[in-house]
């Protein structure tokens, strides 16, 4: 029980300190640039990334259950182009059939992962390396890296879910992938925090061999783990999708990492069984405001490349890690 309460108030202070320097970050750019705080620029700010969001929901539970995935990007990509042939052979589809054909795709390739990472006993680091670099190599083998721009009607569709004339003629919106991170948002929560799968990876998280003795079904963990990532990844690459009207083969390429940076800089530990929804979103955020800031202020965009690299450095140093018991098979007892 003290433990428990010790780690809930760690994840609080944890929280409570990244807002903090949120609040103080979006204070001093309204001062420098007063286009910040605008509801244009807001809302533009939630549009460009709500796919970053949907991401970072799926590796937080990645993250919980003591993996880490970086092949994600490269799998909604993956997605994007099997989909598009799948739906026209339905005759296009609609968004019903889009989602569900994204889902199942992304749900797949994450499955790949947990099958490998459980198979091999290695850890899931080398294993995602290796499928990123495969699904990238096979995606560019067999589009050509071609563009493709006829989609459907309806993926190409604006919808919003808010709509606002400014004073300037202008439009304040939101896009339906804001409304679909919402909704991916909200059903992690319910994941990791109202159902007795989310407390398991938690614990599986938290300590592998002790959850396996206790009865947790290591398999199912990670296939929940980097199922529940692929799903994601695969809403994602539809999002993207409709946001850009277009299916770019690298549009997505070297993203993960700018996304691995948020969620740990939230609170999810690398070595496991810590993280939450609210920090998450919160790092998200952080590295969004950071980015939106340097653009308003005219600061060159490799300037956001090493604030990225440093926020990993940071989230390194201050983990827990322990990747290495990820990938030995223990003998049992």
């Amino acid at each position: 029980m003290i433990g428990r309460t010790r780690r809930v108030a760690n994840r609080i202070t944890v929280e409570l300190r990244l807002g903090a320097v949120l609040l103080v970050m979006c204070i001093g750019l309204t001062i420098l640039s007063p286009q910040f705080l605008t509801l244009g620029n807001l809302t533009s700010l939630l549009n460009n990334n709500a796919v970053n969001l949907i991401w970072a929901v799926g590796l937080l539970v990645v993250l919980i259950a003591g993996g880490i995935d970086i092949s994600f990007a490269v799998a909604a990509s993956v997605v994007q182009y099997v989909a598009f042939q799948l739906l026209e052979g339905m005759g296009g589809g609609n968004w019903w059939l889009g989602f569900l054909v994204a889902g199942v795709l992304g749900i797949a390739l994450g499955l790949v992962n947990a099958a490998l990472i459980h198979g091999f006993r290695v850890i899931s680091i080398i294993i995602t390396i290796a499928t990123f670099n495969a699904y990238f190599g096979l995606l560019m083998f067999f589009s050509g890296g071609r563009y493709i721009y006829d989609l459907p009607d309806w993926w190409r569709d604006r919808i919003f879910v808010f709509e606002r004339e400014m004073a300037d003629g202008s439009w304040a919106e939101l896009n339906l992938a804001v409304g679909v991170m919402i909704g991916c948002t909200v059903a992690t929560f319910v994941l990791l925090r109202l159902t007795t799968w989310g407390r398991q990876l938690y614990a599986f998280g938290d300590n592998p061999e002790g959850a396996r003795r206790a009865g947790v079904n290591v398999s199912l963990m990670q296939a929940l783990a980097f199922g529940w990532m692929g799903l994601m990844a695969g809403i994602a690459g539809l999002m993207q999708v409709n946001i850009t009207k277009e299916i770019v083969p690298n549009a997505l390429y070297g993203r993960e990492l700018e996304v691995l940076a948020a969620v740990v800089l939230g609170g999810a530990r690398l070595g496991g069984g810590k993280g939450s929804i609210l920090g998450c979103l919160l790092g998200v955020m952080f590295v969004a405001v950071t980015q939106n800031g340097l653009n308003l202020l005219g600061v060159s965009p490799f300037a956001f490349q090493m604030i990225i690299g440093a926020a990993i450095l940071i989230a390194i140093s201050t983990s827990s890690i322990d990747l290495g018991r990820r990938g030995v098979r223990r003998a049992p007892t």
